[in-house]
């Protein structure tokens, strides 16, 4: 493996679990990637309300034991806080957990994989589209 470092946002894990072939190469280039844990929260919500609850549910038990998480620190709150006064200085509002997600991004240094054109709005940190 060669390549950078990164975190997945919940379109990229959505999109790897479609086994989409770009997505899966971008990750075999990667060095390694990173699941911030408020998308593993988006994920649970959506399997909570999927017509295969059960299946999918077992599908990120799994996937959570062998993930690599990124957690909220005593920092993230700050860098949340910046991100979002930002936002709204700028008239560029954008989900909440996205905000979190972004903060984690930030605080971590890592660029985010994401199919979401808003984080683009958060000068702050990289993002890339895969």
């Amino acid at each position: 493996m060669s390549g950078k470092i990164y975190l997945l946002d919940t379109n990229i894990i959505i999109a790897l679990f479609a086994e989409d072939a770009s997505v899966i190469k971008q990750i075999e280039k990667a060095e390694k990637v990173f699941i911030p844990v408020i998308v593993l929260g988006e994920l649970f919500y959506g399997a909570e309300l999927s017509a295969r609850k059960t299946e999918n549910i077992k599908k990120l038990e799994s996937f959570a034991e062998v993930a690599s998480l990124i957690y909220l620190t005593y920092n993230t709150p700050r860098f949340y806080g910046q991100i979002k006064s930002q936002l709204k200085k700028s008239g560029n509002p954008i989900p909440e957990n996205d905000i979190w997600i972004a903060a984690l991004s930030v605080e971590n240094n890592l660029p985010l994989a994401s199919r979401d054109k808003h984080f683009k709005a958060i000068k702050s940190m990289s993002v890339v589209h895969w």
